[in-house]
């Protein structure tokens, strides 16, 4: 009875020692601010949506008014991703050129910092001539088609992102961003079609930045889309696989 009960034992105290990691919340910083979006809107949508798919903890930076030039005070600590377990970009900033203001924050990334990147992201620092912000993203693009309601193809049904994501998913009024490159190390998980020139670009990918895990929608333009509950669960899957939960 005795030699029964000991391995019983300890894997009790093997699973009682590891919960504790497990049931901290994630940590994710939100840096969000610039031109052309309802940034309060799709804060207060992202952070009350993730509640549904896991315990996650804010800290909310929105900076830089409607601007497309301006800077975030805090990419001036060089340590500024460290308290975090993920990090959301979803600010616009296309017109800031500016090459060793951006190495702050790809540097942090690359040291280890995963990241969410949503829609207006790619765009920002789109003036850079170095592609050190592109690599990070997983993806090249400088323009984007007119809005409409595009169908969304999954291409990679497997990948932990995509669990329970409908085999056709058909956005509300968006804007489809035209991908110039994917990235050797980036992966699409998913597809639209172009009204305009017929060809199929990535949406939602998946990025492997020097180690460092990447989530990534070219989707997010309007308050809409934040409403959607397909649109929120692809997020909060994306964020929660790019934090390793």
């Amino acid at each position: 009875m005795k030699l029964l009960f000991l391995p019983l034992l300890c894997l009790l105290a093997a699973v009682t020692h590891a919960a504790p990691a497990n049931s901290k919340p994630v940590r994710a910083l939100l840096i969000t601010g610039g031109c052309c979006h309802d940034y309060e809107f799709q804060a207060k949508s992202l952070t009350e949506g993730v509640k549904k798919f896991g315990d996650v903890t804010w800290t909310v930076i929105n900076e830089g008014g409607k601007s497309k030039d301006a800077r975030i005070a805090l990419y001036d600590n060089p340590n500024w991703a460290k308290p975090y377990d993920v990090v959301v970009h979803n600010e616009c900033f296309a017109d800031l050129n500016d090459i060793a203001y951006v190495r702050k924050i790809t540097a942090a990334h690359q040291a280890g910092t995963p990241a969410v990147v949503i829609h207006c992201a790619m765009h920002t620092y789109r003036l850079l001539q170095q592609d050190d912000w592109r690599e990070f993203l997983g993806v090249t693009s400088r323009r984007h088609d007119h809005q409409a309601t595009y169908a969304v193809r999954p291409v990679v049904k497997d990948h932990p992102v995509m669990r329970g994501f409908p085999e056709k998913w058909v956005t509300p009024m968006d804007e489809l961003y035209i991908i110039e490159k994917l990235w050797p190390k980036a992966r699409a998980l998913a597809v639209s079609t172009s009204e305009a020139d017929g060809k199929e670009y990535p949406v939602i990918w998946v990025n492997d930045y020097h180690g460092t895990r990447i989530f990534g929608t070219t989707y997010g333009h309007g308050n809409v889309t934040w409403a959607d509950p397909i649109y929120l669960g692809i997020v909060a899957r994306g964020l929660l696989w790019a934090a390793g939960r």
